[in-house]
């Protein structure tokens, strides 16, 4: 009976410290993970530097585009210059086109005049020739005849001139009709040679036409080639710049993630101190102790609040722990009072910074100092110097951020100065 609860004892005793066994491997799991999750200043540089390589490359994406579309744009009134340029040289060819058409007429109305001409210089040939052939073949009793039927002498010589005056008219008349005929043959060349060049004229056009046509398909395949370039680069663009959001929303993220952290170390190193500064007070050591009443750490005017803004530098909404006084660049910045110095370091966020414990769980922080006049560990009297204004770590220019917690939890300066 006595070995069977001995036995019992023993399995409960390993069953538990293999409980505890699996309970330390847990923490231990727990704490690398936690301690491999941390944030660092490292990774939120490298997607500051991915966002800047993100923002370089849209820019140089957005310069293409509007390279391209500038093109586009210029190959487009390219193309609007060819339209009407084949518009006009279509009413060209129409213009040439009726030209030739009037010429065809005007050529067909000669080649008539020059018809009837031949028929009126043929009858009249045939007319002189008759009258030739009478007077050949009656020449002799033609000529007695006027002779002897003349009363007079002078009637006969009247008589051989008007004979004379016959043949004369009657081959003048012939002379003209050719002299007629050649004219209107003279302009009928000259109106077909006026066509021919008109046809020419129509050829060239016609060959211009083309040539314009050609231009135009060739305008208006480049310009569907730059609206695909167009497209191909903005669907890039729309890439980097969701890439960008997703970087920004992840150092926004990770900042969030560090200044936090960074936060619960220097409250734990503020308890620390505090321990630290107790358990010497305890033993004799006595910390310096403030009134309780603050007085303002620097001359100039409260830029920026306690509460939610719009961070000046991330440009996004987060909770400002403090109160920017503005002020020139190495203005004295005084302890608001009396205290022991716990913190006098540098970081990227707060820059040079300095934390004064003033006892009775208060203390005051001074941030953003071009230079820091206090170590740890020194004892600092209402109004001494502890360093002076700057722009050091996360700051857009020359200010003092200064914070006040009490036991721990940060409030709102003002209502204490």
């Amino acid at each position: 009976m006595g070995n069977k609860k001995f036995v019992r004892i023993v399995a409960i005793i390993l069953a538990l410290i293999l409980l505890l066994s699996v309970a330390m491997i847990a923490i231990e799991i727990l704490v690398n993970s936690t301690a491999s999750a941390r944030v660092t200043q490292t990774q939120i540089n490298d997607l500051r530097n991915e966002k800047k390589d993100l923002e370089r490359k849209k820019r140089e994406i957005q310069s293409k585009i509007n390279t391209i579309e500038f093109e586009r744009m210029a190959e487009i009134a390219k193309k609007e210059i060819l339209d009407e340029r084949i518009v006009l040289t279509g009413l060209e060819i129409d213009n040439v086109n009726e030209t030739i058409n009037f010429y065809d007429l005007l050529i067909r109305e000669k080649e008539y005049e020059v018809f009837l001409a031949q028929g009126r210089e043929d009858e009249q040939l045939q007319r002189y020739r008759n009258r030739v052939r009478n007077m050949e073949e009656n020449g002799l009793i033609s000529y007695l005849e006027i002779i002897f039927d003349s009363t007079s002498f002078s009637d006969m010589l009247a008589r051989i001139d008007f004979v004379a005056d016959i043949m004369r008219s009657d081959e003048n008349a012939y002379n003209n009709l050719i002299v007629a005929r050649n004219e209107t043959e003279s302009a009928k060349l000259e109106l077909e040679d006026t066509r021919e060049e008109m046809e020419e004229q129509k050829a060239y056009l016609l060959t211009k036409e083309e040539e314009l046509y050609e231009q135009l398909e060739h305008a208006h395949q480049l310009i569907l080639r730059m609206e695909s370039d167009l497209d191909t680069e903005r669907e890039l663009r729309k890439q980097v710049v969701s890439d960008e959001e997703r970087v920004q929303k992840e150092i926004n993220s990770k900042v969030a993630e560090f200044a936090r952290q960074q936060a619960e170390d220097r409250q734990r190193r503020l308890r620390e101190q505090q321990r630290r500064q107790a358990q010497r007070g305890s033993t004799g050591g006595g910390a310096v102790v403030g009134t309780g009443d603050l007085m303002r750490p620097v001359s100039g005017p409260v830029t920026s609040g306690f509460g939610i803004r719009r961070h000046p530098v991330h440009g996004d909404m987060r909770q400002h722990n403090g109160v920017d006084f503005g002020a020139s660049h190495g203005t004295t910045v005084v302890a608001a009072d009396s205290g022991t110095v716990l913190i006098s370091t540098y970081n990227s966020s707060y820059g040079n910074y300095v934390v004064v414990d003033h006892g009775n769980g208060m203390t005051t922080l001074y941030a953003h100092l071009s230079s820091r006049s206090v170590s740890v560990g020194s004892s600092v009297s209402r109004g001494q110097q502890v360093g002076l204004v700057g722009s050091t770590g996360v700051s857009t220019g020359p200010h003092l951020h200064f914070e006040v917690s009490i036991n721990g939890t940060r409030v709102n300066p003002l209502t204490r100065l």
